[in-house]
């Protein structure tokens, strides 16, 4: 009995659809560079909560006739290509003919469509690969497509599909990354019937100025180089913009957007000693290459693409990024205008010196005045004191760490009240059981992560105002983040107002964090949660935000510090939950036993 047997085309198309269609922005991806490639000058894209419900993508392109519009849904029917070789000449940014299908096989689609040379339109019906009606219709000349509840007849994937700030996120992200590539396009785009990105046609600067805002305009290298395997264009940042989280790094060949680490690594050799450790600057490279030294039929996302001599671009790509640092930036030039200056005399051993300033000081003053720790930081360095002196102590390559049990209040403690801070990183101050070792930055990290998390909970944070409203500008896929953190923000008491476009309004901010700069430490905690993703509960969305505000707050490493000010941090690091570790899991504090010391000293 024969028990091999084709697959219906409703089954096939939707196991094509796994692979192409994997999310409402695979959808828009596709839909709107079908419309770039029909030669649309301007796209508009509409979703409705997240694409789940609803994805709709109009264009002013060529249009379809009637019959075109009922073969583009069938499997591996393309316009673009005819034969094999063909892709190895690709100038579209579709070929496999697989989108439309699988699109079909998985949605509840209606295309309304239209030629110049036609005087009425075509209206096409489909529910999962099955045409349901096709009629002519009266529409302008261009494409319209509407999605609709994308996955319906297949619940598994609908399931899966994450909340709608990740989708809509990842929706922005697809659709910057065409928007990049066509600036002489308009696009627009919609979620719930309000404007998220909406860009005019222009130069290239003025597209990267459009979508991620005007502060990036003064911070852009121009990068041309033309030679006879690759042209190469685009803008590279300045290296004092590099930064570590939060730079955009864009690559594009052939106006398809790729991913390619051994590129970046190109570009980032070109900084060299120029950028600190971990940070990266911002770039958008476009390759201009010919179609038959690539191959970009390696993926259906068709963001893998092979080239031919990897190699040789590779060092043309360094060669023009370092030429573009070292002919724009700014490099401070001698200056031989002194006319106006004040005259500094050159000094002469035989005139009368200069008195020298005297110094007032308080002789009297002793900064080793003792000061008594509170009863509770007491009871639990006793506790330390006494499991080291009971036997309990560890190998000096395990330093011994604080419990978290709970302390009997009858234990005293012997703790110095003083501390020495060591190379400004440490916090070293002598207990009963020896010395111990806590790190300044990461103790403060956990300190505010508790009072941060604390003041979430009990919305009992306060607002301070500033005189003047200070201006902050986010991208769309920034602004998704932001918006969904805005009602947090404002318990931990940011005043952050949205004026439309992508600009917000800074008015007043957290109580006690005058010290730092408002607009840096807003776009660090965004970036630390688009890099992280929408969280699916309030609790953790609650823990993201207390973690990022209490990293970019935190004492730095080289903050000096007072007797007092090393005093409140080890009262408050042991009157915290847990003082053995930050909250993502990074050691704070070791003991380093008397017994180890001696034994240093007493060989």
């Amino acid at each position: 009995m024969d028990i091999i047997q084709l697959l219906p085309d409703s089954v096939a198309n939707q196991i094509a659809a796994g692979e192409v269609i994997q999310r409402p922005a695979s959808v828009i991806k596709e839909l709107v560079e079908n419309a770039v490639d029909a030669g649309a000058h301007t796209i508009q894209v509409l979703v409705t909560d997240a694409g789940r419900t609803s994805i709709q993508v109009i264009d002013d392109g060529c249009g379809m006739s009637e019959t075109d519009a009922r073969l583009a849904f069938e499997r591996h029917a393309t316009s673009k290509i005819r034969q094999a070789d063909d892709l190895f000449a690709l100038h579209t940014m579709g070929f496999r003919g697989e989108a439309l299908p699988s699109i079909a096989a998985v949605a509840q689609v209606v295309l309304t469509t239209r030629m110049a040379t036609d005087e009425v339109g075509t209206c096409l019906t489909l529910h999962g690969s099955r045409v349901v009606s096709q009629e002519p219709v009266a529409c302008p000349v261009g494409s319209n497509f509407r999605v609709d509840n994308l996955f319906f007849n297949v619940p598994a994937r609908r399931k899966f599909l994450k909340s709608n700030a990740t989708e809509l996120n990842n929706i922005v992200t697809a659709f910057e990354r065409i928007v990049l590539v066509y600036p002489d396009i308009a696009f627009q785009l919609y979620s719930n019937q309000q404007e998220m990105l909406s860009v005019r046609a222009g130069t290239l600067r003025q597209r990267i100025v459009d979508v991620y805002g005007k502060r990036l305009n003064q911070e852009l290298l121009p990068v041309d180089v033309d030679t006879a395997l690759c042209r190469i264009t685009g803008f590279v940042g300045k290296p004092e913009t590099a930064r570590k989280k939060g730079s955009h790094n864009f690559f594009f060949v052939n106006g398809r957007y790729m991913r390619h680490p051994y590129f970046h690594k190109a570009v980032m050799g070109a900084y060299e000693r120029l950028v600190a450790e971990g940070t990266v600057p911002s770039y958008f490279i476009y390759f201009d290459v010919s179609p038959a030294n690539i191959d970009v039929n390696i993926h259906p996302t068709k963001t893998e693409i092979k080239f031919e001599d990897e190699q040789g671009i590779w060092q043309i790509l360094s060669a023009a990024v370092k030429d573009a640092i070292g002919h724009f930036s700014n490099i401070t030039a001698i200056d031989f205008d002194t006319e106006g200056r004040p005259d500094i005399p050159v000094f002469d051993p035989q005139r009368q010196s200069v008195q020298i300033p005297s110094v007032q000081y308080n002789p009297a003053y002793n900064p080793f005045h003792s000061s008594r720790s509170s009863g509770a930081v007491a009871s639990q360095l006793s506790m330390l004191s006494d499991l080291t002196d009971s036997g309990n102590s560890t190998s000096p390559e395990e330093p011994t760490l604080f419990p978290d049990e709970d302390l009997p209040p009858s234990l005293l403690v012997e703790k110095s009240p003083e501390h020495y801070q060591y190379k400004g990183r440490y916090v070293m101050t002598a207990v009963k059981s020896g010395l111990m070792i806590i790190d300044q930055h990461r103790a403060d990290v956990r300190i505010g992560y508790e009072r941060y998390l604390d003041q979430l909970r009990r919305h009992s944070a306060s607002t301070q105002k500033l005189l003047f409203p200070e201006m902050l500008q986010f991208s769309p896929s920034d602004g998704v983040v932001l918006q969904r953190m805005l009602p947090d923000l404002q318990v931990m008491g940011f005043d952050v107002s949205d004026l439309g476009g992508g600009s917000y309004a800074v008015s007043g901010i957290p109580a006690g964090i005058d010290a730092y700069d408002p607009l840096s430490l807003l776009r660090n905690i965004v970036t630390d949660a688009s890099e992280h993703g929408s969280a699916a509960t309030a609790d953790e969305l609650h823990t993201q935000l207390a973690l990022s505000m209490a990293r970019h707050t935190a004492i730095a490493y080289g903050q000096v510090l007072t007797n007092d000010e090393m005093e409140r941090i080890v009262n408050e690091l042991f009157a915290c939950s847990n003082a053995n570790y930050t909250p993502d899991g990074k050691l704070i504090l070791a003991i380093l036993p008397q017994t180890d010391i001696d034994h240093l000293l007493n060989p």
